[in-house]
């Protein structure tokens, strides 16, 4: 039987993640994955969606421009946008097929294996690995790090053929753009495909939102900004709407809505897409040969600090039920490769997660938002600067956007929270969350010589405005910039001549 120092069961981010971490170390890993390489990362999900979505802005840019010279629309279907998807696809498996064929080499000893079939515990050491021919074969792992990933979450009564009624899994491979399709949820993935599809201006989107405004858990200034733009390009969103029947009929989609007031619309519409929330890939798995628990809620394995209850198995990326992203993934994932191996006792730390929203603007997010400022009683100083104050963003003809900073309510100011919204929203953030990590304040920012022209000129000018030392002065240009603190749900400005 062969022996290994470490089991990390799925390929995906995380788990690619962890076994490199552990070849780090020296240690003989062998990783184990049933189907592709780069999971939901790579396949249906984070870099065809986001690949797209470049493609649509790059499509939507260019025909503004094209149309305010007087000239025709420039035209595209859905065979280039597919085949741009493949391009970038084939380059990163690529990358991860040349990466672990050299791996693989003696020249490293061979501490490092890759292993294509389906994992099952037998208990907490020992592994099954059943090939796709129905081989078997066993394995002993002194540590097992799980790292199985998700799928689309399916609703009850809806059949899913990812045809006519699809997840995100069925995007890429649809022959054409539909003339019209509903989305199910208007959370950040929701948002993201109704962006996506109604930049290309070729399917006329329905949104469905249960709450009065789509990605409620942002503040009101991004939901409103985002929403606003949704519906300037053409998508109908349902607010405050309860789905009570979604079925096909007749080769198309055919939805009924009911609202508060009592009333009722049926809609039909060429395709749907559900987007509400995935389900950790936990079928088949025989976790309880080994003794591993669900949380409490049942819909992740439980864990602290990425250890599951039994000692030697960890759980990384979707299946672990904290926030399901790439980068969170494979910050898990080496973080439980160093508890392993070198005995790390620092906790991971949630606090400073930077993450993008890929809408029309671009949204960019680190730490607290005003919203949860408020929510939980807490006083602080808040900023805002409006991106036609920035001179990249007037070069560039794009100036819709804004900068937001969250600091705490005193002298030291330290850092709770940003959102940036607009062109480069997400290479603006990084400064921030670092600070966000060290506990710090904005005094070093403000100080920092930043390039010009750049958007990232806008976060200095916005702890410049809080530093009362800004260019603009906030209560001359009352619609571009706001200075304010905020206690008890009470904002007063702070800015003053």
């Amino acid at each position: 039987m062969e022996k290994y120092d470490l089991c990390v069961i799925g390929a995906g981010p995380s788990g690619y993640a962890a076994a490199m971490r552990a070849v780090d170390f020296g240690k003989k890993v062998v990783l184990i994955e049933k189907d592709k390489i780069g999971g939901a990362g790579l396949y249906n999900g984070a870099l065809t969606s986001k690949t797209m979505w470049e493609l649509s802005q790059k499509f939507r840019t260019v025909n503004s421009s094209i149309v305010s010279s007087g000239r025709s629309k420039f035209d595209i279907n859905w065979d280039q946008v597919q085949k741009t998807m493949q391009e970038a696809m084939f380059d990163r498996k690529f990358q991860y097929s040349c990466h672990i064929k050299l791996l693989q080499s003696t020249e490293l000893n061979q501490i490092f294996k890759y292993e294509r079939g389906f994992a099952s515990f037998i208990d907490k050491n020992n592994i099954k690995i059943t090939k796709a021919n129905g081989d078997e074969k066993r394995i002993f792992a002194e540590n097992i790090i799980i790292a199985i990933g998700s799928t689309p979450r399916h609703l009850p009564n809806i059949k899913v053929d990812e045809n006519i009624i699809l997840t995100s899994n069925g995007v890429d491979s649809m022959e054409d753009f539909p003339k019209s399709m509903v989305i199910v949820g208007a959370g950040v993935i929701g948002c993201e495909y109704a962006t996506m599809f109604s930049n290309f201006g070729k399917t006329k989107i329905y949104l469905i939102d249960r709450a009065d405004k789509i990605l409620p858990f942002e503040d009101e200034d991004i939901s409103n900004l985002i929403g606003e733009n949704l519906t300037k390009n053409g998508v109908t969103i349902h607010q405050n709407a309860n789905l009570d029947r979604l079925e096909e009929k007749d080769g198309e989609v055919e939805y009924e809505l009911s609202y508060k007031d009592g009333k009722k619309e049926v809609i039909r519409v060429e395709k749907a897409l559900l987007s509400v929330g995935r389900v950790i890939n936990i079928k088949g798995l025989q976790m309880e040969n080994a003794g591993v628990k669900l949380s409490k809620r049942g819909d992740h394995i439980g864990d602290t600090d990425t250890q599951t209850n039994v000692p030697n198995i960890y759980t990384v990326g979707d299946a672990s039920g904290h926030i399901a992203l790439v980068n969170i993934g494979e910050l898990e994932a080496r973080h439980a490769v160093e508890r392993i191996f070198d005995n790390k006792k620092e906790k991971l730390n949630y606090t400073n997660i930077s993450t993008i929203m890929f809408l029309q603007p671009e949204v960019a997010s680190v730490g607290m938002n005003e919203k949860q400022c408020i929510e939980r009683n807490i006083p602080v100083k808040i900023v805002k600067l409006d991106y036609s104050c920035i001179a990249r963003a007037i070069a560039m003809r794009k100036t819709e956007g804004f900068f937001k900073i969250i600091v705490t309510n005193d002298d030291k100011m330290k850092i709770l929270g940003m959102r940036a919204v607009g062109e480069h929203a997400s290479s603006a953030i990084q400064a921030v969350a670092l600070l966000i990590k060290m506990n710090k304040g904005i005094h070093e920012l403000a100080e920092l010589v930043h390039p010009h022209p750049s958007i990232i000129e806008g976060v200095q000018e916005c702890v410049r405005m809080l530093l009362n030392k800004s260019i603009f002065k906030s209560s001359i240009f009352k619609d571009k910039l706001w200075c304010y603190s905020c206690v008890d749900g009470v904002k007063t400005p702070l800015q003053r001549l």
